[in-house]
């Protein structure tokens, strides 16, 4: 029985509602990924949904990717402007992928929205935005490092009605199916979308015959403040003023570098003001960003100074102010090619992170692998003779902080908690075999807290005619180490041929062709290191040559400790360290 809209509605079934909302984005989110047909999907987790309130306002997300918080917003504001509440009507759903307006990042992140009509009135809407595997353009994929306008990256969705009051437009149907390389992933893919939507849908619903349409209004009323509060909480206590990060992205994919950006935060009592003004023009290359993609970078640091354990929702977020140039490499105009946009989105989060880790010691570390370190591979499978396409993001190693080791072998802070395709499957689906899976151990990042290490991982082609493309950013621009760390190292990736031959190393490559038993060889960073090496303890410097983290020659160098190689005994200490110590 529903409560009475007369009578008051008490704390407790305020929190039990919105208790309930956040589950329900829990549940859209496994109910795609259960249904999806792609490893991007169900393996990686590169995707994201949930609930917006009537004017689409964020209200709780069931989160892989950590860089589409925030996207959902814009899809449904964008959905509302262009169709307008009334415009819209039960059995509704809208697709929509544009980069520039509508909460797009790049075109194979595929949105989809539905509104929900309780008793015939507008009372929410229902979103998920997934990576596609294919939406058509140029390249297997859809995203290359070489595209120079968004025309030659696939299908663009601008906001339109896949489904108008119930009815399926077949039509659009048809042309996706017409238009993609692997249309039963793509098709696949959008139906379990739906399907997660409808769920969201159906347990809105619920819970408005359950406890009445205005206990569920007045719920995400104080979800919304509750969110504001928590942060204003948070806010108060960070250092006040003005810091400042500059950085430079390595070029744009087709010959142009390095590009410079930078970022102002200022942060007073009632604001967190990210300014990137003055950061590179937008590029030929396809490395540009979208505003709305930007404004989810920074949801993410802005998360992890504040309250990176708070359920995300619009609330959280009403402090913060996020300010680009427009037609500049943060807030890139049409037609700017965008397919590896995260090699720039994710500056947005990093150089913010540069600024404050000098004043926020305790909350942020020395910089990360930073890049998504993204590879296509795709041939015909040996087996089946069938065209394969591998879509996948790479791990590597992140930095090291106050009182810790930097974590080895993570995706970066614009991957979250998303998964590689694990081995089996890989060697199971695709025409390749993965010859090796290991920590880099590269030693860089020294510090007395010391990076983590990156990773490697090989795909030996078992057919002829294959082709890799891959986006390694950070290839030349090094993770930062602060407080006396060094850098890490870089991302790269090189091509041993059959022959023996070796090829690169490459940052970025578009199509390099591979035939049977060529390896792709992918290497990833090692974050930088917290502290000045010559105070790290001799006998974690011992215990890191053992685990093979770092050499005898790094030990002595960089850490100034003479270990017996025999023995792995300490044998003594360098002169330059032993200096250190005594001042």
């Amino acid at each position: 029985m529903s409560q009475s809209i007369n009578q008051p509605i008490d704390a407790f079934t305020l929190d039990i509602v919105k208790d309930s909302l956040i589950a329900i984005g829990e549940e859209m989110f496994y109910a795609l990924a259960r249904t999806s047909m792609s490893p991007i999907i169900y393996e990686v987790l590169d995707y994201a949904s949930g609930l917006t309130d009537v004017n689409g306002q964020l209200l709780t997300q069931g989160n892989g990717a950590t860089g589409f918080i925030g996207l959902l917003t814009f899809m449904v504001k964008e959905t509302i402007n262009k169709y307008g509440k009334d415009g819209l009507k039960p059995g509704d759903i809208i697709i929509i992928n544009d980069p520039y307006v509508g909460g797009g990042s790049h075109l194979s992140d595929v949105g989809l929205v539905l509104p929900i009509f309780y008793n015939g009135e507008l009372v929410a809407f229902s979103a998920n935005k997934a990576h596609w595997t294919e939406v058509g353009g140029k390249d297997p994929g859809s995203w290359t490092t070489d595209s120079t306008e968004i025309f030659q990256e696939g299908l663009q969705f601008p906001c339109i009605k896949i489904f108008e009051e119930g009815k399926l437009n077949q039509a659009l149907v048809d042309l996706i199916a017409a238009n993609v390389r692997f249309p039963d992933l793509s098709l696949g893919d959008m139906w379990a979308q739906i399907a997660a939507l409808r769920t969201g849908e159906k347990r809105f619903i619920e819970l408005c015959d359950k406890y009445g349409k205005d206990v569920v209004m007045a719920s995400i009323d104080r979800l919304l403040e509750h969110g504001e509060q928590m942060t204003r909480k948070q806010l108060a206590q960070l250092p006040k003023g003005t810091f400042e990060a500059v950085d430079y992205i390595d070029d744009d994919g087709v010959g142009n570098g390095p590009l410079k950006v930078q970022v102002k935060v200022t942060i007073t009592d009632e604001k967190f003001i990210c300014d990137f003004r003055g950061s590179h023009p937008q590029v030929l290359g396809p490395v540009n960003c979208s505003y709305a993609a930007l404004v989810s970078a920074v949801r993410i640091i802005f998360m992890a100074i504040t309250n990176p354990s708070q359920d995300v929702n619009d609330g959280i977020f009403r402090p913060l102010e996020v300010i680009a140039d427009r037609g500049s490499i943060f807030a890139c105009e049409r037609p700017a090619a965008v397919s590896t946009y995260w090699e720039t989105m994710i500056y947005g989060a990093d150089l913010i992170w540069k600024a404050l880790a000098p004043v926020l010691p305790h909350r942020l570390t020395a910089g990360h692998l930073l890049s998504v370190c993204a590879i296509i591979v795709s041939g015909m499978h040996p087996d089946t003779n069938e065209p394969f396409l591998i879509v996948e993001p790479s791990v590597g190693g992140w930095g090291a902080g106050q009182g810790k080791d930097g974590e080895p072998g993570q995706f970066c802070i614009g991957d979250g908690e998303t998964f590689n395709v694990p081995v089996e499957v890989a060697e199971t689906r695709y025409g390749i075999m993965v010859d090796e899976y290991s920590f880099r151990a590269d030693g860089a990042g020294a510090g007395e807290f010391r990076g983590g290490s990156g990773c490697i991982r090989t795909y030996r082609a078992l057919t002829d005619n294959q082709f890799v493309t891959a986006t390694f950013g950070r290839h030349k621009y090094l993770p930062w180490g602060f407080n006396g760390g060094k850098d890490g190292s870089e991302n790269s990736f090189s091509i041993i041929k059959a022959n023996g031959e070796i090829d690169g190393p490459f940052g970025k490559y578009a199509r390099y062709p591979l035939n049977k038993n060529d390896v792709v060889r992918l290497v990833t960073a090692t974050g930088g290191g917290y502290g000045d090496p010559f105070k790290r303890p001799a006998e974690k410097v011992v215990m890191d040559v053992k685990n093979e983290f770092i050499t005898l020659e790094q030990a002595r160098n960089d850490y100034g400790v003479i270990i017996n190689p025999e023995t792995l005994a300490v044998e003594g200490f360098t002169e330059e360290r032993l200096q250190k110590e005594r001042n």
